[in-house]
């Protein structure tokens, strides 16, 4: 008979079996490829070095794969939905098969969902592009089981000494925990681009000037509107500001009173002037008017009605019925409120005080992870109580208040204990890589056309506000925005994805790609992403077999790669 001492000494000897072959222990780990973010970037790259026989793993500083695509952002902004190939459109398309499943259709029957957001799946079409976060979270681990991915969860990069580098080349990088990767290649596919900062590759954060790479869309935007070629670009004037004459100080008309939360006492600007200064972030929430899977919205502890004085103000400054309040027909409730499957949405800002947060970001890019994680509480704060105020407080307008408050979060999305709120905060914009090309406002116009494309962009040039101030009339005025749509697709540069060769000969990024602050803010789509992440990888597997650094890789053999995998390099334009 088998003792119990025996027995407990083969149950440890097992578990340090298992715990020295699993890839998250704190010994070395080696791979052909290290993926630092798994983004849908990092979980495409992944899947593409996986499919090109090559050693591979995903270190996720979280506990849940997808960035934003699984964190709330299910509206799909994409411009053109032909230029979406490769692993980024057999997402979509298994998102479609998803749908298809009657099972899946827990909230609503199938025929009762009415697609109707910025991007609609047309009769016939061979993918779907909206869905909900727990959909996309099953469709990305169901991808990544087909392939032999290792995926490391809740270990973030050790900023300060985690990067060993032999001349122009990471050797490895470490964990906070000890961990420690090994690789020929690496992937930085963070929205934050850590890894690329630590290892000493130049970037930018902010606005350029427009001076500065001969752009009109760029730097402060406080006083114009205009029109750039066919499309309509709107500056500051009406798109998400305040109705006129809101006042920004805590006494009304008593400057010595002091300002409102959340204005800067500075002023905006010159127009056309740089800074440091970044578009605002927001949780893009998932929402539901199902009883039985709605948790409705809560007045959080640290509660402070005077955060929310402006938008009392903003209703209280109508000069007539409430209907009449916005241009346009613009609807009361300031929320992009986008129908996903089974009675949710995908919730995004609107309006002159809505959901983003904005100027309270601004040192999130270079900021430790302990200041990144009270940045991103503050956000979740403000916007948990702008959602109770716009579904309970007094001095709503009813109508607002009836229509909010028939909505909440979803039991059925996100973590356990979560009340429904991701833990994702949408990194609209933090550092990005200035290399060797630099993507801008002109290659978005298509004024300049790169040769050796590894993608494409079909997005308008977008950029959320960027700071609230006090005008010269004494009122209250955001500043930031900028819609220019309409616009044709354009390819994307391999060396916008490849640092300079004097800083790191093998790392790619494909989401902090090099590019001016406008450029990015058409790039920064959720498929372009994963378009960029495979291509990401095909150069990293082709630099390996080539035995050359990544900027280095012959491009008519990559082109080819890019092509019999689908990827969309180009598409026809009529003139």
């Amino acid at each position: 008979m088998i003792s119990k001492r025996i027995i407990q000494s083969l149950a440890l000897s097992l578990a340090l079996l298992i715990l020295n072959h699993s890839p998250t222990s704190g010994k070395e780990k080696k791979y052909d490829v290290v993926v630092y973010g798994g983004t849908s970037a990092g979980i495409a790259s992944a899947i593409q070095a996986s499919r090109m026989g090559k050693s591979v793993v995903i270190i996720e500083p979280t506990h849940r794969l997808g960035g934003l695509t699984t964190g709330g952002l299910g509206q799909t902004d994409i411009g053109n939905k032909f230029v979406i190939g490769g692993i980024s459109r057999e997402f979509y398309q298994n998102i479609r098969k998803y749908y298809e499943d009657p099972k899946n259709w827990r909230w609503q029957d199938r025929g009762e969902y009415l697609d109707e957001g910025q991007t609609r799946t047309e009769k016939g079409e061979d993918a779907m592009w909206t869905f909900e976060p727990s959909a996309a979270l099953k469709v990305y681990d169901q991808m990544l089981s087909d392939e032999k991915v290792d995926v490391v969860y809740g270990e973030r990069l050790n900023r300060e000494t985690g990067i060993r580098k032999k001349g122009d080349q990471i050797e490895s990088i470490k964990m906070e925990n000890g961990s420690q990767y090994t690789g020929k290649m690496f992937i930085d596919a963070t929205y934050e681009g850590d890894l690329m900062a630590a290892a000493g590759v130049s970037y930018a954060v902010g606005r350029e000037s427009n001076r500065e790479y001969g752009e009109t869309l760029n730097g402060v935007q406080a006083n114009r509107i205009g029109r750039t070629l066919n499309w309509t670009v709107s500056r500051n004037a009406y798109n998400h500001n305040f109705i006129d004459r809101v006042d920004p100080y805590v006494v009304k008309g008593n400057p010595e009173s002091g300002l409102l939360p959340y204005i800067s006492e500075e002023p905006p600007g010159v127009d056309g002037d740089g800074d440091h200064k970044i578009q605002a972030y927001c949780f893009r929430m998932t929402l539901t008017n199902h009883p039985d899977n709605r948790i409705p919205f809560k007045k959080p502890a640290n509660y402070d009605e005077l955060n929310y004085e402006l938008l009392f103000r903003n209703y209280e400054a109508a000069p007539g019925p409430i209907e009449e309040m916005y241009p346009y027909g613009d609807k009361l409730v300031p929320w992009i409120n986008s129908p996903m499957p089974n009675r949710k949405t995908d919730t995004n800002n609107q309006k002159g005080f809505s959901t983003d947060f904005i100027g309270q970001n601004y040192d999130y890019p270079e900021a430790s992870y302990e200041e990144r994680e009270r940045i991103v509480q503050a956000h979740r704060d403000y916007q948990q109580g702008l959602m109770w105020t716009l579904a309970y407080h007094p001095r709503i307008p009813k109508k607002v208040r009836d229509a909010v408050s028939k909505w909440g979060t979803c039991k059925d999305e996100y973590e356990q204990g979560s009340d429904g709120w991701q833990q994702q905060l949408y990194i609209r914009e933090a550092r990005r890589m200035m290399s060797d090309y630099v993507m801008t406002q002109k290659n978005c116009e298509r004024k300049d056309v790169v040769e050796d494309p590894v993608g494409m962009g079909a997005y308008g040039m977008d950029s959320h506000h960027i700071q609230r101030y006090v005008d010269v009339n004494g009122f209250v005025q955001n500043e930031g925005n900028v819609e220019a749509h309409g616009h044709r697709p354009y390819p994307i540069s391999y060396k916008s994805i490849v640092p300079k060769k004097k800083e790191c000969g093998n790392l790619l990024v494909p989401v902090c790609v090099s590019a001016t602050h406008i450029a990015f803010g058409s790039i920064r789509m959720e498929p372009v992403f994963m378009v960029l992440g495979q291509s990401a990888a095909t150069v990293a597997c082709q630099a390996i077999d080539e035995g050359v650094a990544v900027q280095d890789v012959d491009y008519a053999t990559l082109k080819n790669t890019l092509l019999k995998d689908k990827q969309v390099l180009e598409i026809q334009i009529d003139n």
